[in-house]
C-alpha cells in the first residue's frame, strides 16, 4: 500500500506501507509536504488559549478517550507498554493538562498543538534529509537507530520503523531520528499523521495534518 502527498510546489512524496505491517496492525498514514521557514519569534498563545477552552479533560478522562484508547491498544499490539512509553499525542496532552507545553520552533510546535487538539500523533521530517523512497516496515535485526538526542541503539527486528533509502527516520510511532529532525535551516517538511483503520478514521489524521499546516502558515505571516 502506498500513499502520495503534495502541497504547494513540491513533487509528490510517496510512503509505502509494507503489506505485512498493514495487514497485521491495520495502520494507515496521511501525509502532506510543504515549504516552511523556521522561526523562533512567533506567538501561538491564541491557539493554546483555544486548547484550554476546548480540551475539557482531566488525566483520567484522557486515558479513556476513544482515540487515546485506540493508540494504546495499538501500542500493546506492537509489544510496547503504553503506560511506560505513552503515545506521543497522549504524552503531549498530559503535559498540557499539567500546565506546560514544549516550545521548540514554529513548525514543531504547530505539530504538537495539532496533536493535542486531535490526539493524533504527528511526525514532521526534514525532506531535504530524506534519501529515496519512504517505507513503513519492520526493522532489521541489528539495524542502527540514532534518535533525536543523538543516542545510538541497535534494533532487534520486531520494531516498526519509517525508513528511507539509507536508514531509519522514525522509530514508529514515538521516536524521531536525528538525521531527519526539523532544524533551523529546514526549508521543506513532510507532515505525517497516523490512524488505525479499525478505530480511527483517516479523516481525523487528515484534520491533524491540515491543522498543523494551518498553524505553520499563520506563524509565517
Amino acid at each position: 500500500m502506498s500513499i502520495g502527498c503534495n502541497e504547494g510546489d513540491h513533487d509528490s512524496v510517496v510512503i509505502t506501507i509494507a503489506e505485512e505491517v498493514r495487514d497485521t496492525y491495520k495502520i494507515g498514514l496521511y501525509a502532506k509536504a510543504m515549504d516552511v521557514r523556521i522561526r523562533h519569534d512567533y506567538d501561538y498563545t491564541y491557539a493554546i488559549d483555544g486548547l484550554r477552552r476546548r480540551l475539557q479533560l482531566n488525566k483520567d478522562d484522557l486515558k479513556n478517550h476513544p482515540v487515546v484508547r485506540a493508540f494504546r491498544d495499538f501500542y500493546w499490539r506492537l509489544g510496547i507498554d503504553p503506560t511506560k512509553v505513552r503515545p506521543s499525542s497522549e504524552a503531549l496532552a498530559r503535559r498540557f493538562l499539567a500546565g506546560s507545553i514544549p516550545r521548540i520552533n514554529n513548525v514543531v510546535d504547530a505539530g504538537n498543538i495539532a496533536s493535542i487538539e486531535t490526539l493524533v500523533p504527528i511526525g514532521i521530517y526534514d525532506l531535504a534529509a530524506v534519501r529515496g523512497a519512504l517505507i513503513l516496515r519492520r526493522a532489521m535485526n541489528g539495524e542502527e537507530f540514532v534518535d533525536i538526542t543523538g543516542r545510538v541503539s541497535m534494533l532487534k527486528g520486531n520494531e516498526l520503523v519509517l525508513a528511507d533509502g539509507i536508514g531509519v527516520v522514525h522509530l514508529f510511532p514515538h521516536r524521531d531520528a536525528l538525521r531527519t529532525s526539523v532544524k533551523d535551516n529546514t526549508s521543506k517538511v513532510l507532515i505525517v499523521g497516523c490512524y488505525i483503520m479499525e478505530s480511527i478514521s483517516e479523516s481525523l489524521a487528515r484534520d491533524a495534518v491540515d491543522r498543523t499546516i494551518e498553524l505553520i502558515k499563520m506563524s509565517l505571516r
